[in-house]
């Protein structure tokens, strides 16, 4: 033991020797007026206060809710399928979207840039930073509540081959996608609510929802009893089922129902709406430009654009239904798809 210590006695002393020894050499340039040396001495000096700065930067100024909790706030289980809530009351931080939000959405983006890349994130990095402005300056025509990714093509409506794949599979398996509808809208008949069904409030008439995703989270009791349809939305190419704003669901609207004119929460998805049921009278409109529904055929739009959508008929022709899905925008490339599935996952 007396030798250990001994060792490390010599050996400590001959630390402070070669440091005396730096620190008598770092005199003696400064003496000197050696410029080198106090070129590396500014420097390091300089670097280092650079990379506290830089590391103080990258760290939230104060704790955030999350993503979720500050699109739906207090609303919670009233918002519609869209991601439109229906009442604006002060209390609900869906309607709180400033700093806040932003700031969160840009540390998620930082998160993910660290854990993956920057490479492709331009368009996104520009999007949240610019947020509030985009908010505020929108025309009132397209106005998305939450999040709008600027330099996407924009119209009311698409065409078919926008997502072509997507499209064709959803019409070739119509008659799959009615049939079990049809069989979970008999339960309607017994006159009360039936389990896994949804209303939403609306001026006038009903609107109601049976969700598969709601808000990019699959809820396994309605799936298990649409099985074929919710493995259909696995077959989809680019359907937007890993976010917040990815909604899978049958959606009928009785005789006189008429859905309050509202912007979706953002422009990265197309809404596709397959028609199962489409009695007369019944339109969309979206943009100001108003479309038809028919049977076994899928329309495309964009619903950040100002939109409604009423059922006029007789009450003798029945419910207007279509299987409503939510698909990425064909302009949203597979990089920022990627990203905002992270920044907007579920839960965070």
């Amino acid at each position: 033991m007396a030798t250990m210590c001994l060792e490390w006695l010599v050996g400590w002393s001959g630390s402070l020797d070669r440091l005396r020894g730096v620190i008598g050499t770092g005199v003696q340039s400064v003496r000197d007026c050696d410029v080198a040396a106090l070129g590396t001495v500014a420097f390091l000096l300089a670097l280092f206060v650079w990379y506290c700065y830089h590391v103080g930067r990258e760290q939230p100024r104060r704790p955030y809710g999350t993503v979720n909790a500050l699109l739906q706030g207090s609303a919670g289980g009233h918002g519609q399928p869209n991601g439109y809530i229906g009442g604006r009351s002060p209390e609900c931080a869906r309607w709180a979207r400033g700093e806040g939000l932003d700031q969160k959405l840009y540390h998620h983006l930082q998160e993910y840039a660290k854990r993956y890349s920057w490479s492709g994130m331009g368009r996104i990095h520009k999007a949240i930073r610019e947020q509030s402005r985009y908010r505020s300056s929108r025309p009132a025509i397209q106005r998305p509540e939450v999040f709008f990714l600027p330099d996407l093509p924009t119209a009311p409506y698409f065409s078919r081959e926008a997502q072509k794949h997507d499209v064709e599979l959803l019409e070739r398996n119509a008659q799959t996608i009615a049939g079990e509808f049809e069989a979970l809208y008999q339960a309607f008949s017994s006159g009360s609510l039936p389990q896994g069904w949804k209303v939403h409030s609306t001026p006038s008439g009903e609107w109601l929802t049976f969700s598969l995703v709601r808000q990019g989270t699959c809820l396994p009791r309605n799936c298990r009893r649409c099985p074929r349809t919710y493995r259909l939305l696995g077959s989809l190419r680019t359907c937007l089922g890993n976010n917040i704003f990815g909604n899978a669901c049958l959606s009928v609207l009785t005789p006189g129902t008429v859905i309050a004119e509202h912007y979706g929460p953002t422009n990265i998805r197309l809404r596709c709406h397959l028609g199962l049921k489409t009695p007369s009278n019944c339109e969309l409109v979206v943009g100001g430009e108003p479309q038809c529904w028919a049977e076994g055929r899928c329309l495309l739009f964009d619903d950040s654009f100002l939109h409604t959508a009423f059922h006029g008929g007789p009450p003798e022709e029945g419910p207007r239904a279509v299987f409503m899905v939510d698909l990425w925008h064909p302009n949203v490339a597979a990089a920022e798809r990627q990203a905002l599935d992270f920044i907007f996952a579920p839960g965070r």
